[in-house]
């Protein structure tokens, strides 16, 4: 009898005790609710492989957000945190590679980089008297900019040796996991167990009081500062490990995703508040929410409402169990029944979200039910070139009556490697995939060939990894097409801009290179200016408005998108059309109505919506073991105004 009365009393202590962390620790609390939710409703989450793939998504994340740690806890915020570490992996890369400097060198100087772009935060912040908001901002301008010069805005080869970082131990434990624990137990560490972390903590509680008890707080702010930046740096090589390449591009919103991830997991952006355990567990609600919303084919576009609202969802919950959890004993609260409320609003959270998941997990595009399922990751869906691709794909896996998911990467080429890692682990028959970055995909694409999955390339090759088959249109050749049209509507001779799209992209490359080859061939052509517009057509306006002022005796401009030539013509006004030939590339709608109207002179169209049904196509082919073509041209034409009703 007693020993049945103790093993009820320590089964009901346990059953506290579990309660009490889980009602103390609402991030906790909401990362327990989420994978309890897609373990429900997927059954390729709960998996030793899926685990360790959200892992490796959450470490980049993980590593920047314990050291933006250390600034929230300070009361400080640091934007910078994500162009920091893009440029650390671009020094590593180029001084290692370009300069052929030992790699340890390299690797030393690649921690200095972020340690130096820290301190002059935590100098601007300290001595400039800078919001910490405007110091930050402006290194997050300086560092991608920096990235972008030294690597001439492409991506560069990361050594061999440090490669291995993106790789695994045994074949199965990733190493970026192991660097995200000992980087978190380092956070800790320095949180509990030193003076600075007390500083922090002190600081960001009340600096004045602070100030006025000893502490040297313009120091202590520098030093807080630097951290961060060696954090950046060390995610900025792991980044670069996994994709192994120096993507000056890389990491774009990442601090807007470390700061999610540390406030989250319970810290105070008015400072004071703050641990690494709470972070860590942050940065893991986001790898499972995006890793989940993948695997239950989600729509890309739906994926961002959801994690926006769960991002809410979970620091209300938060701030819920602050006010109410636990009521100090005299406060005028029955005792437990701040644990009650919690509770309640914990049982709540939890119906909400499984009905919202388990919608949306019906409520996809594309899901047909059937047994062969396929996933498409693109790099963007903000491009209408794209957005047909995808259009097209969708309309020949309907007609098939294949599952297709489609997934955005938008324009990030970790993202991407994630979205094939998921992919691969959720038992789709075969892949397609648009890289972002030819050469950053090919390690991912390796891991879908090791599951026997087939791969086939969209639009742009993929580097130092084997695909079923290629499905493209040639850029360069179109490039050169673009050149040849532009300079006999110009008869030869006239004056010239080329607005370049987003830098590192291949596409951009590769167009610019056949438009400069082709150009050649016209000495009586000058081009007097090359400005990146990103592929956007707001900035491709602004761009050629600026331009404008001083090339006003512009007769032609090659845009390497339609949606930068749109912009262009918006800015040229009367001049598009009449004194000024513009020639874009793609064939979107908006830039096919351009033509027929006379706006544009031309554009290279790739017949993008033809592209994807040969994607999938050749996917669904690949997938049942059938034999096929190792490349499969789509045919790019030119489209004026003599021809646009074709193309309509």
């Amino acid at each position: 009898m007693a020993t049945d009365t103790l093993q009820s009393t320590t089964g009901a202590s346990g059953a506290r005790a579990v309660r009490r962390l889980l009602l103390d620790n609402g991030a906790l609390t909401a990362l327990v609710v989420l994978a309890v939710a897609m373990s429900l409703l997927s059954g390729d989450f709960l998996t030793t492989q899926n685990l360790l793939n959200v892992g490796v998504q959450a470490a980049v994340t993980a590593i920047l957000a314990f050291g933006v740690t250390f600034v929230i806890v300070s009361a400080g915020i640091d934007l910078s945190v994500g162009s920091v570490a893009a440029l650390s992996a671009t020094v590593l890369a180029w001084s290692a590679t370009k300069q052929g400097l030992p790699v340890w060198l390299a690797v030393v100087l690649a921690i200095g980089t972020g340690l130096a772009c820290g301190v002059v935060n935590g100098a601007l912040v300290s001595y400039g008297r800078l919001p910490p908001f405007i110091a930050t901002l402006a290194m997050l301008s300086v560092g991608r900019g920096l990235s972008l010069v030294i690597s001439q805005g492409s991506p560069i080869a990361f050594p061999e040796s440090v490669s291995r970082v993106g790789d695994t131990l045994g074949g199965h434990l990733p190493v970026p996991v192991l660097v995200m624990v000992a980087m978190g137990l380092l956070t800790a560490l320095i949180l509990s167990r030193t003076y600075i972390g007390r500083a922090m903590y002190a600081i960001g509680g009340n600096e004045e009081a602070a100030r006025l008890s000893g502490l040297r707080v313009k120091q202590q702010k520098i030093a807080i500062y630097a951290l961060s930046g060696l954090f950046a740096a060390v995610a900025g090589i792991v980044l670069a490990s996994r994709l192994v390449s120096a993507q000056p591009q890389a990491a774009q919103g990442y601090e807007l995703d470390a700061i999610a991830a540390v406030v989250i997991g319970g810290a105070s952006l008015s400072g004071g508040v703050g641990k690494a355990s709470g972070t860590l567990i942050g940065a893991l609600i986001l790898a499972v929410l995006r890793n989940g919303l993948n695997l239950l084919s989600v729509s890309a576009f739906w994926q961002q409402v959801v994690i926006g609202a769960v991002i809410a969802l979970a620091v209300l919950l938060d701030t819920a169990r602050r006010r109410a959890g636990t009521a100090a004993p005299g406060a005028g609260s029955a005792p437990g029944s701040g644990g009650k409320r919690s509770a309640a609003g914990l049982a709540l959270a939890a119906v909400a979200l499984a009905a919202v998941l388990g919608a949306l997990s019906f409520v996809n595009t594309g899901s047909s039910g059937s047994s062969t399922k396929v996933g498409m990751s693109l790099s963007t869906l903000n491009n209408p070139f794209f957005v047909q691709m995808a259009a097209g794909a969708k309309a020949e896996a309907k007609a098939a009556g294949i599952d297709l998911t489609v997934t955005d990467a938008q324009n990030d080429a970790s993202q991407q490697a994630n979205q094939i890692q998921n992919f691969t682990g959720s038992g789709v028959k075969a892949i397609i995939v648009n890289p972002v970055d030819s050469d950053a995909v090919g390690p991912s694409v390796r891991g879908a060939g090791k599951a026997d999955i087939p791969v086939v390339a969209a639009d742009r090759g993929v580097n130092k990894a084997e695909t079923a088959t290629l499905v493209a249109s040639d850029n360069v050749a179109g490039g050169r097409l673009a050149a040849k049209t532009l300079a006999d509507k110009l008869g030869g001779k006239g004056r010239i801009v080329v607005l370049q799209g987003t830098a590192g992209t291949s596409a951009s490359r590769e167009r610019g290179q056949g438009f400069a080859e082709g150009i050649k061939a016209y000495p009586g052509i000058t081009v007097v200016a090359r400005q990146p517009a990103d592929f956007d057509r707001t900035k491709g306006l602004d761009v050629m408005t600026n331009l404008l002022q001083s090339h006003p005796e512009v007769t032609g401009v090659f845009a390497e998108n339609d949606e930068m030539a749109l912009g262009a013509a918006k800015a040229l006004g009367q001049k598009a059309g009449t004194s000024v030939a513009v020639v874009g590339f793609d064939g979107t709608p908006d830039g096919l109505k351009a033509v027929a109207a006379g706006t544009l002179y031309a554009s290279v169209a790739q017949q993008p919506a033809e592209l994807g049904r040969i994607a999938v196509r050749n996917a669904v082919r690949a997938a049942g073991g059938d034999t096929v073509d190792n490349m499969v041209k789509v045919p790019v034409k030119v489209v004026t105004r003599q021809n646009a009703a074709d193309f309509s």
